[in-house]
């Protein structure tokens, strides 16, 4: 174990974002009165007694921690190792691949998409897809994560060729159908699209709901945390936010209210929540060798839709928003 931890703190600190490492050490600093250096070494000797990361170390706020409180959050190497037992490579690539994802989940995913190849074979695709109501198109790199490598663009005036064009100039190797989401969600938010995070495990044939969160955007058109957007608690059998939302950015207050729009969050009412459940569970017995997934749910006026299915789901917008360490949950399932 020791030596797989060692291996572990050199893949963090090969990927550190040392900006945001400096910034939440003298922040961390100031809230303790711990020295910047006090505190790194702290976060390193984390990474070997509780299998997180550096970054781990202050999003999650072990330096205002107890040992006995720390052990309960699932850090980036648990989380790893968790997810690579509960969905093998050998499955995992129908939820990593988008255009594989759409192929198997079409049933639950509601828009029109092509692939690059598909739309020079045959440029009524495209046509077919700039002619769609919406006004707008989503380009996106196939294999791209967390809210990397998209691009939304005005379909009005567009022609295959164009979108093509711009496809091939930008490396996108997908176009989707724009989502235009539910008025309760874009009267929240309507900077991008809002959704619910809903996490299935599968366990021994039946589909357990492990949580919900609400993915709200502030000034940008997706919805991740690592964008600068928030993300509050759901309960998941009402569809209800019961909590204020949260950033991943350790410096930032929690919100009730959104910023711009100046709609309450806490209290919030996500539209078709018995629907979106549903569905959920459906999908996650699509490919059941996918055990724990991250369901990506937009909500439009005809009720929810799939955007993607994570493997690799998110223990900061898992945790972060209920301000504990959940890491429990999963250990039962072990």
């Amino acid at each position: 174990m020791k030596i797989k931890r060692i291996l572990y703190l050199g893949y963090y600190l090969k990927g550190l974002d040392r900006k945001k490492l400096a910034k939440f050490l003298s922040f961390a600093s100031r809230s303790t009165g711990i020295s910047r250096v006090g505190l790194f070494f702290s976060a390193v000797a984390a990474v070997f007694k509780y299998n997180v990361s550096l970054l781990d170390y202050f999003l999650f706020r072990f330096y205002e921690l107890s040992g006995e409180e720390r052990i309960l959050w699932a850090g980036t190497g648990f989380m790893f190792e968790y997810q690579k037992k509960m969905n093998p490579d050998k499955v995992r690539s129908l939820l990593e691949d988008k255009l594989s994802f759409h192929d198997r989940y079409g049933k639950f995913t509601h828009r029109g998409f092509a692939s690059l190849s598909q739309i020079t074979e045959k440029p009524e695709l495209a046509q077919n897809l700039i002619d769609k109501p919406a006004g707008k198109l989503v380009l996106k790199d196939s294999l791209g994560q967390a809210g990397k490598e998209i691009s939304v663009l005005e379909s009005q005036g567009l022609s295959p060729s164009d979108l093509i064009d711009k496809m091939k100039a930008g490396n996108f190797d997908l176009v989707e159908e724009f989502i235009v989401q539910h008025p309760e969600m874009k009267k929240l938010s309507d900077s991008g699209i809002n959704t619910a995070r809903l996490i299935t495990q599968v366990n021994e044939g039946s589909v357990e709901i492990l949580a919900a969160r609400l993915r709200i955007t502030i000034d940008s058109f997706v919805d991740n945390l690592a964008a600068g957007n928030a993300a509050a608690p759901v309960d998941p059998l009402t569809g209800k936010v019961n909590g204020p939302a949260v950033f991943s950015d350790i410096t930032k207050s929690d919100i009730t209210v959104h910023p711009r729009t100046g709609v309450q969050i806490l209290d919030f009412q996500i539209p078709f929540w018995e629907e979106a459940l549903a569905m959920v569970k459906e999908a996650a017995l699509v490919v059941p060798g996918n055990r724990s997934v991250g369901w990506d749910v937009a909500f439009t006026s005809r009720g929810p839709l799939l955007i993607e299915g994570n493997h690799n789901w998110c223990k900061i917008l898992w945790q972060l928003p209920v301000k504990q360490g959940l890491k429990p949950e999963l250990e039962k399932y072990l």
